[in-house]
């Protein structure tokens, strides 16, 4: 496994609709993971069963909504979603990026 992530050399991957992602560095724990949005990018609402989640915000700007509760955030700003808890986010700005964090680690990314 390489200890280091260089962002020059990692490419974005494209997930659709606005977003894109790279895998900043993982262990079994734990994984962070960049994420970002097209201005009016939708992050639509969901939930996981296996995973907590802490969203940093590097920069831009997003509505977050967690369980039904709604903010705007912007750089510096977080949001934690653990396990079950529904929340997604809409990018109000563009290249609005955000820092995701899960434990355990996203086998479904690698």
């Amino acid at each position: 496994m390489n200890p280091y992530f260089l962002e020059a050399e990692t490419p974005w991957t494209d997930l659709g609709g606005g977003i894109r992602r790279k895998i900043v560095g993982h262990t079994p724990g734990l994984m962070s993971v960049l994420v970002q949005f097209d201005q009016g990018a939708v992050g639509t609402p969901h939930a996981h069963d296996e995973y907590d989640q802490i969203a940093y915000v590097v920069s831009g700007s997003f509505e977050a909504d967690v369980a039904g509760v709604k903010r705007v955030l912007r750089p510096g700003d977080a949001f934690i979603a653990p396990r079950t808890h529904l929340h997604g986010v809409v990018a109000l700005e563009p290249n609005s990026t955000l820092l995701d964090q899960f434990t355990p680690r996203r086998e479904d990314y690698l």
